[in-house]
């Protein structure tokens, strides 16, 4: 939630927009017999390439969940509404201000993503949140999350510390737009939340 300027440019390019070069896309296949005389990068690509057979069908990226834990990866201590959204139904209702979360300010929180990646390997996944206030942006952040091969099971992974801002001028209502993106800017899933800003949870 670091203070950005507004704007209305695309938050996707103007976030990411690091001089990254995203690497060339390729199948399990091809990964598998890449360097294959590497025994530190075999046993990347065997951790990464775990799960492939099992992970075969269906979208290549399906999130499942965003939960906001504490900077230490557990439950946050105070908030008796702890923010956990099942992305896999009626995304509509999360914009409903009576759903809204209650971040306590000056609290540190990260932002955990479940997600099931299926057939191929996804490069440079990465959550892109956008925050506005009364219409206005006044945060853009993203988190490099890195790349994930297919698995039957859920995986997650975890956004960089945040801090909620302080003080009277930053307590009220938010609207965050979410998008989950890996690096050849395909968008696996956008949604739409909110939150409040008060002294205490």
């Amino acid at each position: 939630m670091a203070d950005a300027a507004g704007g209305e440019v695309d938050e996707v390019e103007e976030v990411e927009d690091t001089g990254y070069k995203a690497p060339e896309k390729k199948s399990v296949d091809e990964m598998k017999n890449l360097d294959a005389d590497d025994e530190a990068l075999n046993r990347w690509k065997a951790q990464l390439l775990a799960g492939a057979e099992a992970g075969a069908g269906g979208p290549p990226v399906v999130v499942e969940k965003m939960t906001v834990v504490g900077a230490d990866k557990g439950k946050l201590q105070g908030p008796k509404n702890v923010l956990s959204l099942d992305l896999t139904g009626d995304l509509e209702q999360f914009k409903d201000k009576s759903k809204a979360f209650t971040f306590k300010e000056g609290e540190d929180y990260r932002i955990q993503v479940d997600f099931k990646v299926n057939g191929e390997v996804v490069s440079g996944l990465k959550l892109v949140n956008k925050v506005k206030r009364k219409g206005v942006t006044v945060a853009k952040t993203s988190d490099m999350f890195g790349s994930y091969g297919p698995k039957a099971e859920t995986q997650n992974a975890f956004g960089q510390v945040e801090t909620v801002p302080k003080g009277m001028l930053a307590r009220g209502h938010y609207n965050v737009t979410s998008k989950f993106i890996d690096d050849d800017k395909t968008v696996h899933l956008e949604w739409h939340w909110c939150f409040d800003i008060k002294k205490e949870w």
